[in-house]
């Protein structure tokens, strides 16, 4: 496991502990209040506490070895986590807007005392758990899944101290209700965003911010490269992208193929952070093709006689 990866376990373990005290902390506020809203918000840190247990089981796998049933390793289990953090992400949403609607039918009177400091501990606790994972979930996407869900019990936490001071001090119970269906609805837009972005991986879409023609024009610009074709650009997850191309070469060029690959693998860490390359070199005088080659299914019994795509 890389330095990393051991820094990004340490804070999810750090986020673990801290959810896992906030869980029991709000079901015995929540009863001991009558707190609807606690006992729903301890309900969704319950997710969290799931789905930040599911991002670190990813980063463990994920550091497993290739093999020869999985040759990249198992670094997509980081997206599949993302993919399952995103889906409950978006069904707490939906919980929440419904207890939302329901509290604005009928509103309960609760124990506000009580009911705020359990959500003023529960939100330390997670502004806690949130800063020690803020600072990779611009570059993780696994990390940033679970980010969003502890970020989104905060948000929650915040929309229960209001309610709990609203309604200590003017009996306005359904303010409760009103802050819990906008705080659902930000939710719900940072989880189509995590799953917008699991599902392009899985999809072997070009990683966000780069762009096929981008990545052609700067390996065109090396010397010894005459044109670019068969490019394929894609991430195996959201710290890994890998490319395979076909690269002419310029006529009279006499230097070092090897160098030239260099050169090229050097060209695309340092300026796409392009870390897995398969290049094949041709002739200028090869009909070189399009860009981007498109893919079409075949028998597999094609393959053999040498006609596959």
């Amino acid at each position: 496991m890389s330095y990393l990866d051991n820094l990004i376990s340490r804070r999810l373990v750090f986020a673990i502990i801290l959810t896992a005290i906030t869980l029991v902390a709000e079901i015995i506020g929540g009863i001991w209040s009558n707190s609807l809203a606690l006992l729903s918000d301890a309900g969704h840190v319950f997710l969290d506490l799931f789905a930040l247990a599911l991002s670190l089981g990813a980063i463990k796998l994920a550091a497993q070895p290739p093999g020869e049933q999985h040759s990249f390793g198992l670094h997509r289990a980081e997206v599949l986590a993302s993919l399952v953090n995103g889906l409950t992400v978006f069904l707490m949403a939906l919980g929440i807007l419904y207890e939302g609607s329901l509290r604005l039918i009928s509103p309960e009177e609760v124990k506000t005392i009580p009911m705020l400091v359990v959500a003023v501990l529960g939100l330390i606790a997670n502004l806690l758990a949130a800063k020690g994972l803020h600072g990779h979930a611009h570059d993780d996407l696994n990390v940033r899944s679970a980010f969003l869900h502890v970020l989104g019990d905060a948000a929650a936490s915040v929309g229960v101290i209001v309610g709990a001071v609203l309604m200590h001090y003017t009996g306005w119970y359904q303010a409760d209700p009103v802050i819990s269906i906008a705080i659902g609805l930000l939710i719900l837009v940072g989880a189509f965003r995590v799953l917008r972005d699991a599902v392009h991986i899985l999809m072997e879409g070009v990683p966000r911010g780069l762009s096929v023609e981008l990545v052609a024009e700067r390996i065109r610009s090396l010397d010894g490269v005459s044109d670019v074709h068969h490019l394929n650009l894609w991430a195996v997850c959201s710290h890994i992208f890998a490319l395979s191309a076909h690269i002419e070469i310029e006529p009279g060029y006499d230097g070092q193929r090897s160098q030239l690959m260099q050169s090229i693998e050097h060209e695309l860490q340092h300026h796409f952070h392009i870390t897995h390359t398969t290049i094949q070199f041709d002739c200028s005088a090869c009909n070189g093709g399009p860009l981007i080659k498109e893919f079409s299914h075949s028998e597999r019994g094609a393959a053999c006689s040498g006609h596959g795509h």
